[in-house]
């Protein structure tokens, strides 16, 4: 695990050191070599549930295809943030790098820690760099709102998580992973249990987000920059379900799931309606993705092996797919500076390659079979039909919603006639064709090989 991780957080005194005219040469061609040596964990010679063990980290079948995502979308990040910087002065461009990286490093040590106080501390420090690329690098005004909302929302319902965890220390002398999976959680009262479930759970249906405390995320979105979107929609979200899993064997099994899992499946059609009627393209896609975590929500709350492949399956795929829809409405924007359905029609004809692009994200948003994309929801909506049969009428309502709103998506700025100002809109260049390529390339090889991941 060290040779992955020693070099990414090298990689940070490199991008303030190299010389200006190689820098992003230089860390995109060093995070790709970085991306190829992080797809050895894929490969588990001996079967055995923990590869890398050691005192403070490991990695797991459950970790593994998360940090394999984050580092894959590394080079994406600074391949597509490359427009938005070239009018910044090298420092500004080397402080963005840095900020990415360092996301990057503590992204990786939180999936990998070994015991639930090292996660903590990483999963809130996770928070630091994305704010300030947010507050940074936000192209619009309201980006501090959107700073504020996201660094309320989420150290808010982090705060039970933390005396949470130290009273489970107290209780078990232990906050290590795999030590307590072996121990029984001592016993408590149902009030007792019901308070300790809610905290424990806040923080991660915050960071999910759960339907009702969302408001967050289509803020940060919005405002953030391109990288700021693809690491929030592919990986940082995903950080909710990853802890909700890590700390499944700790929490005793209380009636506050029905709620919760009933609120995250109605959070699915609410989103889904709220999509049919934006106008902005970035917001539509954030909610989207606030329907696709209610799924996660619901299957990993269920905590049997059956959802929790189906929830990694589809964060994995929802990651690539999502981050694939923000790369194609930022270059539109960058093209149009609008992300108004209404003016970004028609874009077909300016655009006809990357039309075909816009059809395979909007395609794999709506779970076509045989993407992965359906293969994760299909083990999720079994599950969930044999957990309560009543379960399929939300998930199907909701899948045909999300077929709805991603095919209008499509058809919204694709068909039609183009406006008078997008007359002259330009084709996609190489460097984005080649962030659209790297994007396609693992859904493909997952839909083919969907056993890399379940």
């Amino acid at each position: 695990m060290l040779k992955i991780l020693i070099p990414t957080i090298m990689l940070i005194p490199t991008a303030a050191l190299i010389q200006h005219k190689f820098l992003f040469m230089t860390t995109t061609s060093y995070s790709m070599l970085m991306t190829t040596l992080s797809l050895q964990l894929f490969h588990t010679p001996m079967m055995l549930n923990n590869t890398f063990s050691n005192q403070y980290l490991f990695v797991d079948q459950i970790s593994a295809p998360l940090i394999i995502l984050s580092y894959w979308l590394l080079p994406m990040m600074i391949l597509a943030s490359q427009n938005h910087l070239k009018t910044e002065p090298k420092p500004r461009k080397q402080g963005f790098l840095m900020n990415i990286i360092t996301l990057q490093a503590l992204l990786v040590m939180a999936l990998s820690a070994n015991n639930m106080t090292s996660f903590y501390l990483l999963f809130e420090a996770t928070l630091i760099p994305t704010l300030i690329i947010i507050t940074r690098w936000g192209s619009q005004p309201k980006r501090l709102i959107a700073g504020t909302y996201f660094i309320y929302y989420t150290l808010m319902g982090s705060l039970p998580l933390l005396i949470a965890i130290l009273f489970l220390y107290n209780q078990e002398n232990t906050s290590n992973f795999l030590i307590l999976t072996l121990l029984k959680p001592t016993s408590h009262s149902q009030l007792t249990n019901n308070i300790l479930w809610l905290a424990y759970m806040m923080a991660f249906l915050v960071k999910m987000p759960l339907y009702g405390i969302h408001l967050w995320l289509p803020k940060a979105h919005v405002e953030a920059p391109i990288a700021g979107s693809m690491v929030l929609a592919a990986v940082l979200l995903k950080l909710g379900g990853y802890g909700i899993i890590r700390m499944s064997p700790v929490n005793t099994p209380t009636a506050l799931i029905y709620p919760t899992i009933a609120v995250a499946l109605w959070g699915i059609i609410m989103t889904g309606l709220t999509c049919l009627r934006k106008t902005d393209l970035k917001a539509l896609i954030a909610y989207s993705s606030v329907g696709h975590m209610g799924l996660v929500t619901s299957a990993v709350l269920i905590q049997t092996p059956w959802s929790t492949s189906g929830a990694i399956t589809l964060m994995i795929a929802h990651g690539l797919s999502s981050s694939m829809l923000f790369c194609l409405a930022n270059m539109l924007y960058e093209r149009t500076n609008t992300r108004m359905l209404t003016i970004l029609r028609g874009m077909h004809k300016a655009m006809p390659l990357t039309t075909s692009y816009s059809l395979i994200a909007s395609l794999t948003n709506l779970a076509l079979p045989p993407t992965i994309n359906l293969m994760g929801e299909i083990q999720i909506m079994t599950t969930l039909f044999n957990w309560s049969p009543l379960t399929l009428i939300l998930t199907a309502t909701g899948a045909v919603i999300t077929t709805d709103y991603s095919l209008l998506m499509f058809m919204a700025t694709q068909q039609g006639y183009l406006t008078k100002d997008s007359k002259e809109t330009y084709p996609a260049k190489t460097r984005e064709l080649l962030i659209m390529i790297l994007h396609v390339l693992p859904i493909l090889l997952l839909t083919l090989s969907p056993k890399l991941i379940c």
